[in-house]
């Protein structure tokens, strides 16, 4: 049994043990983390989102910050003249990662459509993404075109300046992203 529920500051220390392991070594530092839990909450609604299995184990992270409470993304690359609405109006997904064995079970999409929940509550107009471009079999793209999103913009290089080790090509990162939005 699975349940998704929110993100506490108590689950930094799995979350990066987490994300450590299925992206690559200090895509995100704990201080990062932690700074995320504040900024997804707002008006009393926590926006990231963890999938937790029955042992307690964390087996999937949502990372969502609500409008106003971000400026870019992980990289480097975003086009807000191509949006219908200002960045004040539109949520983010940062980052959505799973454990690798639950990929392809609908997990994902059940936690994004869990956080598109959450900031329709919250009154976002849109809400903005960037999908990995040289994700296995396009799984990236896929599973946000499946929510609706549309791609608006090419960012190639996006991650290079974050120092991690990519899976795909070691550091720098050499990926490109493609930026999405989903109005809402």
């Amino acid at each position: 049994m699975m349940i998704i529920r929110s993100f506490t500051l108590a689950d930094v220390p799995e979350v990066k043990e987490f994300t450590d392991r299925v992206i690559g070594s200090n895509y995100y530092s704990t201080q990062e983390l932690t700074e995320f839990y504040q900024q997804s909450l707002q008006n009393g609604h926590e926006c990231t989102l963890v999938l937790e299995d029955s042992t307690g184990k964390i087996r999937g992270v949502r990372i969502t910050f609500p409008p106003g409470q971000w400026q870019q993304g992980k990289g480097h690359g975003l086009s807000p003249q191509l949006w219908k609405f200002p960045l004040h109006q539109v949520a983010y997904f940062q980052s959505l990662f799973l454990d690798p064995p639950l990929t392809g079970q609908g997990w994902g999409k059940k936690m994004s459509l869990h956080a598109i929940g959450i900031l329709k509550k919250l009154q976002a107009k849109a809400i903005v993404t960037h999908s990995w471009k040289q994700s296995p079999f396009d799984s990236s793209g896929k599973y946000l075109r499946g929510l609706g999103f549309k791609m608006i913009a090419s960012h190639p290089l996006y991650w290079k300046d974050v120092h991690y080790l990519c899976p795909r090509c070691g550091q720098p990162c050499l990926c490109t992203a493609e930026e999405m939005i989903l109005t809402l």
